[in-house]
Formats: structure tokens, C-alpha cells, sequence
């Protein structure tokens, strides 16, 4: 994609669509921070592909590498900037890739959600474990289509309206994310709050195995819940950030202050991505392919594990957590 954001090309204080804006941001990029995030961003990323490959956690590969390299190349373009602040190219490369690169990340929540939904016991969720990854996995698809279709409206035209229309596209997407992270948090607090008081709901678990909640709540499933919660947080406090941005425009005050961008869009990102670098949940639930719905069947003709023995099997690795 040849990459043309309208708002470069058009001044600040003319409208004409011919003559180049010199100021896009309303500041150059500071050369230092660029350098710092790229850095960041690099470490995390790689540190991110060597735990997925040795924890054989396979959905980190497209989930947190991936929104490292997006933030790295949106950096790169920060840093193009500040080299060639008028281009037009490095504008559009920052501002689409910045705004997608958390929502692969995001991802990673909703996987991991309905894996401590299924260690623990899906009868204290409102969803089963399945649904979670099946329901916020397509909307994080659809919130990352909207908001790249967004980015590629408005890089493919000069005209004032249509980059409108691109960025409206892109503001929507960042909106409807905001409110998938919010019904997430909501049915994830739901389940914990039932968990730690005992108030299951009033059906047969798939998954339930009666067990001692000390044995499933040691340090590292704790450690997990504790992260699971930051990073989710950092990347709510990062949408509603870029949600008023984009509500303020592209010649808005906010998107114009540099430190909040730093601060409340990188930042929160960073700390997002180093969270799962710290406590990787790989040490906690193992490869991906062990890392499953137990068949629950009392029989199968296919030699699927009846109850009894999936209730032992579940019971040992809880114990081995």
C-alpha cells in the first residue's frame, strides 16, 4: 500500500489540497523517544517469539509478536518523521499502525481468560470457556478489519471528505473495541467475583472437577490473574485514550501533544507486552495442545476418557500446576 494520509498533504490553515502540509503532528517526533519505543517494542517482540517457540505456545505468535512488530513499524514511522517530517507516507504508516497494533494483543486475553475459566471451573462464568474465545476472538477481528479499512480509505485519496470518512471508519473501529474490552472485563470480573465467593450458577460444568481452590490458586495461577488484569487494563486506559484522539481530529489538541501519545498509547502498550514477558502463560498451562477441553463423555466408542478418568487426569495436573 502506497501510503498518503490527506491530512499531510492538506495545510493546517488552508484548505486547498495541493500544497503539502509541513506540520502534520503539530511537533516532529522526538528522535530519543522514537529510538526508546522501537527498542522497547524490539526486546518485547523478540523476547515474545523465543517464550511462544519454547513454551509451545503457538497463538503468541500471532497475537503478541505480531503486535510488536505492527508497534515497531509504527515507531518507524514516528522516526521517519522526525527524519522527513512532511512525508506523507511515514504520517499514514505511524497513525495505521499504531492504532491496529494492540488489538492482536488483545487477543491473548480472551485465550488466556477462557483458560483460567477452564482450570478453575465453568460453572462460575456466565460463558462457557469456548465461547469467550470464540465470540471476543471475532470481535477483535472485526474491530482490527474496521479500523485497517479505515486506515486504507483514508491513505487513498486526497480529498478532504473521504479521509474524513477513513477516519470516522478508524474511529469506529477503536470504539467498538473500547466496548468489547468493557463487556470482557465485566463478564471476567463476573467469574471471579464467583469464584472467590462460591456462587456458581446452577448448572452441570463441563469442566468441573471438585477440588481444593488452594490447589488451583497457587503463586503462579495467581501471578497469571494478577497479569491478566494489568495488562487488560493498560489496553482499556489505551483505547479510551485513543478513542478522544481520534474523536478531537486529526487537528485536534490532544493528537497534537506529543507526551500524551508517549504516555497513554505507547507506554500503556509497553507495559501490556512486557506483563506476558514477565509472566508468560506457558509456565502455568503448558503446550498448546495439552492445553484443551478434557472429552467429558462416560463413554465413547472412540476410546475418548470417561468421567472418572478425566476427574483424575484434571485433578494431577492441577496438582502439577
Amino acid at each position: 500500500m502506497i501510503f498518503n494520509l490527506s491530512p499531510v498533504l492538506i495545510p493546517r490553515d488552508d484548505d486547498s489540497s495541493d500544497s503539502v502540509n509541513p506540520d502534520p503532528y503539530g511537533y516532529r517526533p522526538t528522535l530519543s523517544i522514537c529510538i526508546l519505543f522501537i527498542s522497547l517494542f524490539g526486546i518485547s517482540t523478540l523476547a515474545h517469539f523465543f517464550q511462544a517457540i519454547y513454551h509451545r505456545k503457538w497463538f503468541f505468535l500471532y497475537t503478541a509478536v505480531l503486535a510488536g512488530c505492527m508497534e515497531i513499524l509504527g515507531w518507524a514511522g514516528r522516526l521517519w518523521s522526525n527524519i522527513n517530517l512532511p512525508n506523507g507516507n511515514a504520517f499514514t504508516m505511524q497513525i495505521v499502525c499504531t492504532i491496529m497494533a494492540p488489538t492482536p494483543l488483545l487477543a491473548a486475553n480472551f485465550v488466556i481468560l477462557a483458560d483460567i475459566i477452564r482450570r478453575l471451573g465453568d460453572r462460575y462464568s456466565r460463558l462457557r470457556p469456548r465461547l469467550y474465545s470464540i465470540i471476543f476472538l471475532s470481535c477483535d477481528i472485526i474491530a482490527l478489519a474496521v479500523q485497517g479499512g479505515g486506515g486504507g480509505i483514508a491513505s487513498s485519496s486526497e480529498k478532504t471528505d473521504i479521509v474524513n470518512l477513513g477516519s470516522h471508519i478508524m474511529l469506529a473501529g477503536i470504539v467498538f473495541q473500547l466496548v468489547v474490552i468493557i463487556c470482557y472485563m465485566v463478564l471476567g470480573a463476573e467469574f471471579f467475583w464467583r469464584f472467590f465467593h462460591n456462587r456458581p450458577f446452577h448448572r452441570q460444568s463441563a469442566d468441573f472437577v471438585d477440588f481444593n481452590k488452594a490447589s488451583a490458586l497457587d503463586g503462579n495461577m495467581k501471578s497469571l490473574i494478577y497479569a491478566l488484569m494489568f495488562n487488560t487494563l493498560c489496553l482499556f486506559i489505551r483505547a479510551i485514550y485513543r478513542t478522544i484522539e481520534l474523536s478531537d481530529g486529526f487537528d485536534g489538541k490532544i493528537i497534537e501533544t506529543q507526551w500524551l501519545f508517549d504516555v497513554f498509547d505507547a507506554a500503556m502498550v509497553v507495559l501490556a507486552m512486557y506483563t506476558y514477558n514477565f509472566v508468560h502463560p506457558g509456565r502455568i498451562f503448558g503446550k498448546d495442545q495439552v492445553n484443551r477441553p478434557l472429552a467429558m463423555s462416560n463413554s465413547d466408542s472412540t476410546g475418548t476418557l470417561n468421567q472418572e478418568q478425566v476427574q483424575l487426569k484434571s485433578f494431577s495436573e492441577l496438582q502439577q500446576v
